[in-house]
């Protein structure tokens, strides 16, 4: 507590500087220690995600400020460790990288840890892959600093493509060691991230709950409810509704509704009816505030999960009664793909498609194959199952619609098999005779 009075105190003191008359704002700009601002910018940053947002513009002001101070300060400012750990803290916090390679190469009397800021340059140049054995090496000797968080947390993001459990590792000593602030904010989110990744949805569920219990007003909550879409569909079973719903008690009604319509979106389109049944179910229970929109899609995700089933009929019925106005463009393509295969299902077979086990000429299943997989490609990566364009979902029904005329390469693999066969059956007649 007195820690946070004293980061407000200065924070006050830092706002008042602009409004000071000239020669007294820059002397107040040059004596102010670099540490003592790189704690008003802390504090900032955590109240941004504990839910204020109005301290966005102010991050914003202290970086500008801080990378000023850092490149006018004299090279004995840096004699102070407080001062080096607030340079390198600013790096991490969304600062100027080129200041920090400026202050590295300017470093004569070895104040800076070569190893921490050619991986901290590194990393900021988008070559976090390239650090994690030197820095892996370095961060424990820092563990229990002021930077130690953070480069706990960098570590997590370079290892997290490679080695997501490990990855949740350092995310979790980053977390522990900086409780309440933007660091455990981050580490949290990309956790239950990683947890999805890595097939561990106990781990998962615990870092969900314990973000929605603290950072739901942050400005990147709706990253948190994309990925916790992705893990209750991932692995939602009957233990795991308790837990979806005892994270979801944190959220405000609008908020419950619109995880629950991106849950029955993504089990649809993943063909988890009894999930996608379930989500729009409560979505539309939820809906009793007069707004109509959510009971439409909700409506709309209960009816696409209804089309493989013995429902098919009513499902048809109830996507022809939705009207375009209703549904974004990516619901509108998702409505066309399904009222496609509903239609296909439900049509009265005919003479022609009686006699296709007699046809002569044989399936094409690697042909079907691709068709299928390109039909998928709109709900790869995204955790809200991003459905194919109307352009790419017309192509994937024209080509099953269509049936081409002749394949070269197919004709020619059946000719040789033809050709192979009568050669044996020539050999087997020699024997006989």
């Amino acid at each position: 507590m007195l820690r946070r009075l004293r980061s407000v105190l200065i924070t006050c003191c830092v706002l008042a500087v602009p409004f000071a008359s000239g020669s007294a704002r820059a002397n107040d700009i040059e004596e102010l220690a670099p540490f003592k601002m790189i704690r008003s910018l802390q504090y900032v940053q955590d109240s941004v995600v504990l839910g204020d947002h109005s301290a966005i513009e102010m991050q914003r002001f202290m970086l500008g400020a801080i990378d000023k101070r850092l490149r006018a300060a004299d090279a004995s400012v840096f004699d102070d460790p407080r001062n080096v750990d607030a340079a390198l803290v600013y790096a991490m916090s969304g600062g100027n990288p080129e200041t920090l390679k400026y202050l590295a190469d300017h470093d004569v009397s070895g104040n800076f840890d070569s190893r921490v800021t050619d991986a901290l340059r590194q990393y900021l140049s988008g070559k976090g892959g390239l650090i994690v054995e030197n820095l892996s090496k370095a961060a424990p000797e820092y563990r229990n600093g002021r930077i130690g968080p953070y480069l706990y947390l960098i570590l997590g993001n370079a290892t997290s493509q490679q080695d997501p459990v490990g990855a949740m590792k350092y995310y979790d000593w980053a977390r522990l060691t900086a409780p309440g602030t933007i660091i455990e904010e981050a580490a949290l989110r990309r956790s239950v991230f990683l947890s999805v990744q890595a097939g561990e949805p106990d781990k998962g569920f615990r870092y969900a709950l314990a973000y929605a219990r603290r950072y739901l007003t942050s400005p990147y909550a709706s990253q948190f409810a994309d990925v916790f879409v992705e893990l209750a569909v991932a692995h939602f079973d009957g233990a795991a509704q308790e837990k979806i719903s005892e994270i979801l008690d944190f959220m405000d009604v609008p908020r419950q509704r619109e995880v629950y319509l991106r849950v029955a979106r993504r089990a649809a389109i993943a063909g988890k009816q009894e999930l996608a049944k379930l989500a729009s179910e409560r979505a539309e229970a939820l809906g009793a505030d007069d707004a109509s929109q959510p009971k439409v899609l909700a409506s709309f995700y209960a009816g696409l999960a209804s089309v493989p089933s013995n429902d098919v009929f009513a499902a048809t019925a109830s996507l022809a009664s939705i009207s375009d106005a209703a549904l974004s463009p990516r619901d509108r393509a998702l409505r066309d793909a399904a009222k496609a295969i509903a239609d296909a299902v439900v049509r009265p077979p005919s003479g022609e498609s009686l006699t296709q086990a007699f046809a002569t000429k044989p399936d094409r299943p690697a042909e079907t194959d691709r068709s299928a997989e390109a039909g998928e490609t709109g709900s790869g990566m995204s955790p809200f199952g991003d459905a194919p364009t109307p352009k790419v979902a017309a192509a994937n029904v024209a080509a099953t619609a269509v049936e081409p005329d002749g394949d070269p390469a197919h004709d020619g693999f059946v000719a040789k098999g033809r050709s192979k066969i009568e050669e044996i059956d020539a050999l087997l007649k020699g024997e006989g005779q």
